[in-house]
């Protein structure tokens, strides 16, 4: 027998009392430090409510996030990244050079080049590319940050979007808005510190792990609501109970909960008292801002926006009104943009342009709302997907009449607006034919990085211990890109 697994086998419980005093007197102190803890003192209130606002670790310039979620990835090089040379040598077999030690989602062998079917043209002060598939972007150019440098490690939609949002590409971290709450918590009381809306009725590739709380208290992630029915789940009072008999069962609930939050000190009893709390306020207050048939109909118009349905162009007057009502991180995903032509929705021609009409103007039309209410000064705006597209055709579509591109991770677009970056630039550049990045690489870290630190937070101090170590969002990663921040 090994001599290891004899002495497990003949201790006892004097040597386990003997030889782990230190465990369980760690154990015991831990159980005395969180019945003194602030959130119990008997002169103060019970539980101290973990969405509070939060002073930044630093000045900053933005003061929530408004994050437009392209979910699929948008083909870049159609409709920001212009690449004259790709567009002459289209239909050539790629170089090996550019195709050695690469791997692709759905193509092998040797593909062929891709340039756009789009007109290029540059607009603003400052001459930013853009095609002709986004008319309304292009009337607020000079709002515009333009990164066409950025880069992943992913080149699947579940991992690249769970790398973009929680920073690992596996399921369990805490995702960015739920990072952004609790190191900022909520300006108002009465909703969530950060909500979630989909269109095009599909979920997030990474699914709800993308807008997770992970191992961070889940008082802090993000709260999807409906833009049709009930905003939000399950936060209507049953049928049978009114608003007394609601808030007497809430408050014995509060009561117990506080006992044991008293005796244990566990963070998610804390949570589970606010998200009570929350969802009692909630009930009042979510109708009224998810109600766009509030606005004026000029500013229906611009947005293109519909009372009562499903759409992108009504999520982003929704974002406008939560982020007016003080909500710290609103997450937009709109599916529909995985462009592999594999139908005639997914050609670049004029499925390209039928899905840019639905997302174009409402982007625009919050750019300039923000603008014109003196929000997107301390507003920021971010808009994207999870990687980019291939500058060829994707393979099992190829040899068809539709037009598509692969995943590609090692070159691709992310805009900003707002929230103090520099507007009407293009930061970084890729090569001649957009293979890779020529200038001023930015990792999914180096914008995770940048984003906090708009926000005023350090992206290597904002971090939470679990299982024996401190975490962050940019793990041991992450630089801040200096040259796009106003």
């Amino acid at each position: 027998m090994d001599p290891r697994t004899a002495r497990v086998r003949n201790l006892t419980r004097r040597h386990f009392f003997r030889e782990s005093q230190a465990g369980l007197g760690g154990i015991a102190l831990a159980s005395m430090l969180a019945k003194d803890a602030p959130a119990a003192a008997p002169d103060g209130p019970a539980v101290v409510n973990p969405l509070a606002p939060k002073p930044p670790q630093f000045p900053a310039k933005a003061k929530r996030v408004i994050y437009l979620h392209l979910t699929g990835s948008p083909p870049h090089l159609d409709l920001f990244d212009y690449k004259p040379e790709l567009v002459k040598h289209d239909g050539e077999p790629c170089p090996d050079s550019f195709l050695k030690g690469k791997r692709f989602a759905f193509t092998s062998g040797v593909p062929k080049l891709l340039g756009t079917p789009h007109k290029f043209a540059q607009y603003g002060k400052n001459g930013v590319w853009m095609s002709d598939a986004l008319p309304h972007l292009q009337t607020v150019a000079d709002d515009l940050c333009v990164i066409r440098s950025m880069n992943t490690d992913q080149f699947n939609h579940a991992p690249a979007e769970l790398l973009l949002y929680t920073g690992s590409p596996r399921s369990g971290r805490p995702s960015m808005g739920t990072w952004v709450t609790y190191g900022l918590g909520s300006e108002n009381e009465n909703l969530p510190g950060f909500v979630v809306l989909i269109s095009s009725g599909v979920q997030p590739n990474g699914g709800k792990s993308s807008f997770g709380s992970g191992f961070l208290p889940s008082v802090y992630q993000g709260v999807q609501c409906r833009s049709q029915g009930d905003p939000v789940l399950y936060a209507s009072d049953p049928a049978g109970m009114d608003r007394p008999l609601r808030r007497a069962s809430l408050d014995a609930l509060r009561d117990l909960n506080e006992i044991q939050e008293r005796e244990l000190g566990h963070p998610e009893t804390a949570t589970r008292i606010a998200q009570y709390e929350l969802a009692y306020r909630m009930q009042a207050s979510v109708p009224e801002v998810m109600d766009i048939s509030r606005e004026p109909k000029e500013v229906l118009e611009a947005y293109g926006a519909q009372p009562g349905a499903s759409s992108f162009a009504n999520n982003c007057l929704l974002a406008r009104r939560l982020v007016e009502d003080g909500v710290r991180f609103v997450q937009l995903f709109d599916w529909g943009w995985d462009f592999h032509g594999t139908n005639p929705n997914e050609d670049l021609r004029d499925g390209l342009t039928r899905k840019c009409a639905t997302m174009d103007r409402p982007a625009a039309a919050l750019i300039k709302d923000l603008k014109q209410r003196g929000l997107l000064e301390d507003t920021l705006i971010v808009w994207g997907g999870e990687f980019g597209r291939t500058p060829f055709r994707e393979g099992r579509t190829s040899g068809g009449s539709t037009l598509g591109r692969d995943h590609f991770p090692d070159c691709y677009t992310m805009v900003l607006a707002g929230g103090g970056v520099k507007g009407g630039i293009m930061h970084g550049e890729s090569d001649e034919l957009g293979f890779s990045v020529a200038r001023d690489k930015v990792h999914v870290h180096d914008l995770q990085a940048t984003i906090f630190h708009l926000l005023g937070l350090d992206h290597e101090k904002l971090t939470y211990r679990f299982q024996g170590r401190d975490y962050r969002l940019t793990d041991v990663h992450g630089k801040v890109v200096r040259d796009i921040i106003a």
